[in-house]
């Protein structure tokens, strides 16, 4: 009865990851096309694009507390609640100032969203289908999204650019993974399951500091991951805004040859996401996980030494493949990191997210300032040897990782011994 229901929850998360995205990838599309009709500059709708983001590193360690507390199903539904009234409240905006305060909402709801969705997925799927759990979750939201922003193309072109019918129909669309999570997804279960007398432990822990969470005492400390999240993601999304201006401006492709590799890559990830994440699950996580930094230098150097149409086709392709392996096996990290102290899973999942978010903002930055300071040769080398550190690092903190999983008895009951006294 248990995995049925385990089951059910994560058919029910995957068609909320599809309906979220989906509906989102409208907003996305549509969003910075509207500010412009405002009258917004570039810089100003630079900013708004950054405001959810920046708003949801700030919250998500908070929220992700509350999470732990009141329950991942009831937050996420409370999640899902506040975004659909964001894409409710685009129908109704007519001033710059509404958009930063919607997109400062959306950030929001995003920091309450994804600790409780992936706490959910982490306990649902099992030691044995973590990895294919978050596979098909976040392989149904890349799908979503592309299908998202085409979908927001045709709708403007049918209503002579109708901003608020397109926002009208993300917000109908919102509503959809709502009732997927309150009939299918399962009720909280009991999370002191990780070692015998963890409940002792847990409770002699609740009242430390929050940055304890990053030192860690009985589990390994979480700054290793926060930071491993961020050098992964960086080093990924060096290229992630600029590759239409690499294609084009340093490839020589024409627009048309671009968007056909777009196209292309949706099919890439749709067929290769749920296969790492059975190579993460039954074969190693640790293995899949480096795939991410041996792409991110295989596609560096491809671009470098072959700027043409079959070059960044392949180099896209060989990124793509990187980023399909680096889901499941982070999803499969961050469940074994939080195994550890499963009463706050939310909170740790948190802060490992807060990491990747902030390689998502900065490595373009990073990206930018070496492309316009030393030139995109420089960038390409730069981002294969950042890969090449990172995957050091990741060995690193993976065998830090294992020593902590052979948590010695003694420690345990020294701990226990503590919490008793």
């Amino acid at each position: 009865m248990a995995e049925k229901q385990d089951t059910a929850t994560i058919i029910a998360m995957v068609a909320e990851g599809f309906f979220s995205r989906l509906s989102f990838g409208l907003v996305s599309f549509a969003l910075p096309l509207y500010a412009y009709q405002m009258g917004m500059n570039l810089v100003e709708i630079g900013f708004l694009t950054s405001v959810s983001l920046t708003v949801s590193i700030l919250l998500k360690p908070v929220l992700g507390s509350l999470a732990d507390r009141f329950g991942f199903k009831r937050t996420l539904v409370a999640a899902i609640g506040v975004r659909s009234l964001v894409a409710f409240l685009l129908v109704f905006a007519v001033a710059p100032w509404h958009l930063y305060l919607i997109r400062a909402v959306h950030g929001s709801s995003k920091s309450m969203r994804d600790p409780a969705a992936n706490a959910l997925i982490a306990e649902s799927g099992g030691k044995k289908r973590v990895a294919s759990s978050f596979a098909w979750y976040q392989t149904a939201k890349s799908m979503a999204g592309s299908g998202g922003k085409a979908l927001a193309g045709v709708l403007l072109t049918l209503t002579a650019s109708n901003f608020a019918a397109v926002f009208g129909v993300a917000f109908l669309l919102s509503i959809l993974p709502l009732v997927a999570v309150l009939r299918f997804v399962r009720a909280d279960r009991s999370n002191a399951r990780t070692f015998p007398n963890t409940d002792i432990v847990n409770r002699s822990q609740e009242g430390a500091a929050p940055d304890s969470l990053l030192k860690g005492d009985s589990q390994p400390g979480l700054l290793p991951f926060v930071m491993l999240g961020g050098l992964i993601n960086g080093t990924a999304y060096m290229l992630g805004g600029l590759f239409p201006i690499l294609a084009i401006e340093y490839a020589g492709l024409s627009e048309a040859q671009t968007g056909m590799i777009y196209m292309a890559s949706s099919g890439i990830i749709l067929f290769s996401g749920p296969l790492f994440g059975w190579l993460a699950d039954n074969v190693s996580h640790k293995l899949v996980l480096s795939l991410r930094s041996a792409a991110n230098i295989a596609s560096s150097i491809i671009y470098l030494v072959a700027p043409t149409l079959v070059g960044v086709f392949i180099g896209r392709a060989v990124d793509d493949l990187g980023k399909s392996a680096y889901r499941p096996a982070w999803g499969a990290l961050m469940s074994r990191v939080s195994d550890f102290e499963p009463r706050r899973r939310a909170r740790t999942m948190s802060w490992m997210s807060v990491g990747e978010d902030i390689g998502e903002i900065l490595g373009p930055i990073f990206a930018g300032f070496l492309w316009s300071a030393f030139g995109v040769a420089v960038l390409l080398v730069g981002r294969a040897l950042v890969a090449a550190g990172v995957e050091v690092y990741a060995i690193w903190v993976s065998r830090r990782l294992q020593q902590k999983e052979a948590f010695p008895h003694s420690q345990l009951i020294a701990g226990v011994d503590a919490a008793q006294s």
